[in-house]
């Protein structure tokens, strides 16, 4: 089974929620995002829609941190035959959001994808983007497995357990998620009475001269009609 049917399996889990990231600073640089005239309400209270004017008036992560984030959630759920990664689903975007509506995780957020440049400068001599993908996935591989990872690697466990479920939860709630798993969501079916077998069970069975009028699936949209004795017209 590969990654990304095991994440499929598991997103019933919750997520990592008001988690500390020790050492990092706190500093979070407001960058103005271009205005939005229009949020559509979709039964949204005010209070609702403030919070969303909010959320849309600045960016949390610049453009470097963006970058490293394309990179990670694909190698989270990389793309294949079935579907695209996370990336090209819209992940990072729903990382912004996150990022703003719980402001909880950004120091977490923010001082792992520090760290994880950090790594690869000490390790390598280079930023982790301009590592190869083997001395990426090395770095992670320090992080990826909370019961076998070293104790000093503590927060940044914590840092790539959020981002993992993050990911998963913002690739499985996207179009692309969604049509991979093969949810249909409520759809119409068809309803043949109950089992005969179920009535027999209980003692019960159908009137026989209405047979033909309970199952009749070329009329299955009709409205039934009553007497005003309560008796089955049509």
């Amino acid at each position: 089974m590969d990654r990304r049917e095991n994440l499929k399996l598991i997103m019933a889990g919750t997520l990592a929620s008001s988690l500390v990231w020790s050492g990092c600073s706190t500093e979070t640089k407001i960058v103005q995002a271009p205005a939005k005239t229009y949020i559509p309400p979709y039964a949204r209270t005010d209070e609702e829609l403030k919070i969303l004017r909010e959320i849309d008036e600045f960016t949390f992560f610049n453009e470097f941190e963006i970058a490293k984030l394309n990179v990670l959630v694909d190698i989270i759920i990389p793309s294949d035959e079935n579907s695209v990664g996370a990336k090209d689903a819209g992940v990072v975007d729903f990382l912004e959001f996150i990022m703003k509506d719980q402001p909880d995780n950004q120091t977490l957020m923010r001082g792992g994808l520090m760290w994880i440049d950090f790594t690869a400068d000490e390790a390598y001599g280079k930023p982790f983007l301009e590592l190869t993908s083997e001395n990426q996935t090395q770095i992670l591989d320090l992080i990826a497995y909370p019961d076998t990872a070293e104790p000093q690697f503590k927060n940044a466990v914590l840092f790539f357990n959020l981002l993992r479920n993050l990911t998963a939860t913002g690739y499985f709630t996207s179009q692309t998620g969604i049509k991979y798993m093969g949810y249909l969501g409520n759809t119409p079916n068809i309803w043949n009475g109950v089992p005969e077998e179920v009535m027999k069970e209980h003692q019960l069975s159908l009137d026989s001269k209405y047979m033909d009028v309970y199952l009749k699936p070329e009329e299955r949209d009709a409205v039934a009609q009553w007497d005003d004795n309560g008796n089955l017209i049509a």
